[in-house]
């Protein structure tokens, strides 16, 4: 083999060169006509910069035959100076690369790799041009001074078709990855394309490309065409033939060459060469299987069963008013209907309560004979009607509540130890309904100007997936992802047409309650809880705009939108807790702007959990510290049913109810319900600094849940203590609650996908659908949890309906 030595300086130079171009190629015929090569045989050799080599591959190829052949290259040298360059020219590309083949990873470190494998892009004639003959040109060079060896191998693949139902094992790497071609059977519209593998690592990609030259197997040029996922234990991909005008497309295989993308280490060596032994491993086994999508028959029959299921309720609703109109007249207050739909008070002229109410008395009016002794705050002259809520005579509270002596009243009544409800519902109903009304249309401004937001921001989420195919973006489980129109899991959206459906079933719900609230309330009684229906329509309007938001989410989940989920549930939990201490206090009630302004504290707490909780142990700290002292600030305002004044003097007065009540004298609380929580805030805040949970934003809501259930069980419990019924229809509410409970957060904790983590390793946590082939176990989900939100709250609407018959001067307050 000639042209062993380096070439002379000069013109001598430029002889050696133009005679190397004019004589015979080595290996190859009279004026660098190329060598015959034959398939399947590994021929050796060696080049420099006066000596290459030219192989041609012939073959014939039929029609309706795809022929793919992969081309297999070696060589043992490492210098990067002087590659081997290899160029293979087909009928319509040219594909080439060098050797060693050079990656980058992060920290600009390089991955050389000395053996090469690539599958050229296949042709497939036209059946009308029959046979055609085709060639193969594969051209081995190098700018090299010296000889450089080298290996070609070049095969026709056997298995290069894939097969619907049928696992396909093989091998890549990142030197040598894989493709493979899938053509749509006739009757299949829709499939999704799984991949599995034993190892973690190394990490991997795997794409879906159209038909197109040159197809992008690299690490550098795999995101530029396609479908893509990045892999480590499972991927799954679902393709409809709508988007490939051939109706057949490349499923591409990736390694990479490190695995900081897959949430994996990098080579402790920074700067320089990674060594050989680590471009060694990242050899990975993979399996792939093509399997049949779900048809159109089954996204009707899952709609039809998402409303069909829920519009049950609303059949279930209908019912009961009909058994309650049916025995109305029979029973009122015990009736089944009556609790449910249109509550148990319903005052008629022959009603015994009626004829016993104190004359001029009106509802929070404190009659003759109230425990309390206290004056009548509101009388049938000083106003319109007692029905009338939204007169615009009516006073405003501040007319009532500036005057010192009703400020002394109050602080005197509130200090007794054994209270009663007439003692806490002293102010005007009309003026008490009017504050609780402003949460309703409060909560409707928050939801338009915080869903309009959001819609625009996952549309644009869904566009980006779908443009650029980057399928890391969104954290579905993509083994029970089935795309509709432009939106990529249409189950996770349809699944939360339940909260929407339910939410405004139980508006419905709540305004006959209070229509016939209002009718009976003509009678001016003074009996049962005071009816305030104003949080009910705001927690009714919060469970719809749960339902949209965690559409909204579910449309792209991952790790910038998570508050979208959950933020109503701060309201719902929250608005139930005022709703469950309001019923007691009518009148120690806290503003809406208040409350809303602590939800919006607990929303920003929750987004700067999620970003600096992970590692930063003095945000935990800070944290504790807020919740532990905005608990028992809280509890203060409770235990002094909201006469305990937050200012400078608070530390002293704190410091002399400690002496007084622990030092001096050790006295039992007097009021209950605000001792209930206390240890469950301290326990919570050394829980988040010892385990530091990674879903700081469901560590939130689990608080609001726990301490919600905890004053549930505390209210029944006292309700029981204090000889009070549970009629039927709570009773049966309580039941289902708990139930639907249990089996919600079931699959609830079956972990699908986790933004937590990186979309491969998420990946590696999903399953497949396991209702109607649809919807999988967060679907579920959001299917029960609907009916459990539902069901607690009719507890909360219906658990005092037993009280309607009762004075209020017997009701006691806990």
């Amino acid at each position: 083999m000639a042209g062993g030595a380096p070439p002379a300086p000069g013109a001598l130079l430029c002889a050696l060169l133009w005679a190397a171009a004019a004589a015979p190629a080595p290996g190859g015929g009279p004026g660098g006509s190329p060598a015959p090569g034959a398939f399947g045989r590994l021929y050796r050799g060696a080049v420099n910069i006066s000596a290459e080599r030219l192989y041609a591959f012939a073959y014939r190829s039929q029609p309706g035959q795809v022929d793919a052949v992969r081309v297999y290259v070696n060589s043992s040298s490492e210098n990067l100076q002087y590659p081997v360059l290899f160029v293979v020219r087909q009928q319509k590309g040219v594909l080439s690369w060098q050797v060693p083949l050079i990656f980058r990873g992060l920290y600009q470190r390089t991955y050389n790799y000395q053996e090469v494998s690539r599958t050229l892009c296949p042709s497939e004639p036209a059946p009308e041009t029959g046979p055609s003959e085709q060639i193969i040109f594969v051209d081995v060079a190098s700018m090299a001074p010296f000889n450089i060896a080298y290996e070609l191998l070049v095969t026709r693949l056997e298995s290069f078709q894939l097969e619907t139902n049928k696992p396909f094992n093989f091998t890549a790497s990142p030197s040598q990855p894989q493709y493979f071609l899938y053509k749509f059977p006739q009757d299949v519209d829709s499939v999704i394309i799984k991949v599995v593998s034993d190892a973690v690592y190394p990490c991997s990609v795997v794409s879906v490309q159209d038909i197109v030259c040159p197809v992008y197997d690299l690490d550098h040029n795999v995101e530029f065409n396609g479908v893509y996922q990045s892999m480590t234990k499972q991927a799954a991909i679902t393709v409809q033939r709508k988007d490939f005008p051939g109706e057949q497309f490349f499923v591409v295989f990736v390694i990479k060459p490190e695995d900081y993308a897959c949430g994996g280490s990098v080579p402790s060596s920074i700067h320089g060469n990674v060594n050989r032994t680590w471009n060694l491993q990242r050899t990975k086994n993979l399996q792939v299987t093509i399997v049949p999508s779900i048809k159109r028959s089954v996204y009707i029959q899952a709609m039809f069963f998402s409303f069909l299921s829920f519009l049950s309720f609303y059949l279930g609703s209908v019912v009961v008013a009909f058994v309650h109109y049916i025995s109305s007249d029979v029973e009122l207050t015990g009736s089944f209907g009556s609790v449910l739909v249109a509550g148990s008070g319903i005052m008629t002229s022959s009603h015994p309560i009626t004829s016993s109410t104190p004359e001029g008395s009106s509802y929070g009016a404190i009659g003759t004979s109230s425990s309390s002794g206290g004056r009548q705050l509101s009388s049938p002259e000083r106003g319109p009607p007692a029905g009338s809520d939204t007169d615009s005579s009516v006073e405003e509270e501040s007319d009532f509540d500036t005057m010192p002596e009703i400020e002394s009243d109050k602080n005197v009544i509130r200090t007794k130890v054994f209270l009663y409800l007439s003692d806490l519902s002293r102010k005007d109903r009309r003026i008490v309904s009017k504050k609780y009304k402003i949460y309703f249309w409060n909560i409707i401004t928050i939801a338009v100007f915080y869903a309009l937001p959001v819609i625009q921001l996952v549309i644009t989420y869904q566009t980006v997936v779908n443009v650029t195919g980057n399928q890391d973006i969104c954290y579905y489980n993509f083994l029970c992802a089935h795309p509709l129109g432009v939106l990529s899991a249409f189950n996770n959206i349809l699944s939360n047409v339940g909260h929407t459906l339910l939410g405004f079933l139980f508006l419905l719900i709540v305004l006959r309650r209070d229509i016939l609230h209002r009718r009976a309330m003509e009678m001016k009684d003074d009996y049962g809880i005071p009816k305030h229906f104003g949080l009910f329509y705001a927690m009714g309007i919060a469970l719809m705009m749960e339902g949209v938001l965690s559409a909204c989410y579910h449309v792209c989940p991952n790790y910038s939108n998570f508050q979208f989920d959950t933020s109503f549930m701060y309201m719902i939990a929250g608005l139930c807790m005022l709703k469950l201490y309001q019923t007691r206090h009518p009148d120690i009630n806290a503003s809406a702007y208040s409350a809303y302004a602590s939800f919006a504290v607990v929303i920003c707490l929750a987004v700067l959990g999620v970003v600096f909780g992970k590692n930063g142990m003095w945000f935990w700290v800070i944290f504790s510290m807020i919740h532990v002292l905005a608990s028992l600030a809280l509890s203060t305002q409770i235990y002094y049913m909201g006469r305990f004044k937050i200012d400078l003097g608070i530390f002293r007065r704190a410091a002399m109810v400690l002496y007084t009540d622990c030092i001096q004298q050790c006295s039992r609380p007097m009021y209950m319900l605000s001792n209930v929580s206390s240890p469950l805030s301290p326990l919570s805040a050394i829980f988040g600094l010892v385990y530091r949970p990674r879903d700081f934003a469901s560590y939130i809501l689990g608080i609001f849940i726990c301490n919600l259930l905890l004053y549930l069980a505390f209210y029944i419990i006292m309700k029981l203590r204090s000889s009070e019924k549970l009629l039927p229809i709570p009773l049966f509410c309580i039941v289902a609650t708990a139930v639907v409970w249990a089996a919600a957060l079931y699959f609830f904790f079956q972990t699908l996908s986790s933004w937590e983590e990186t979309p491969a390793e998420s990946r590696e946590k999903n399953r497949p659908c396991i209702l109607l082939g649809f919807f999988d176990d967060h679907d579920v989900w959001h299917f029960l949890s609907a009916a459990a939100l539902f069901f607690s709250f009719l507890v909360l609407l219906t658990l005092d309906d037993d009280l309607d018959t009762v004075r209020r001067d017997k009701i006691p307050v806990f």
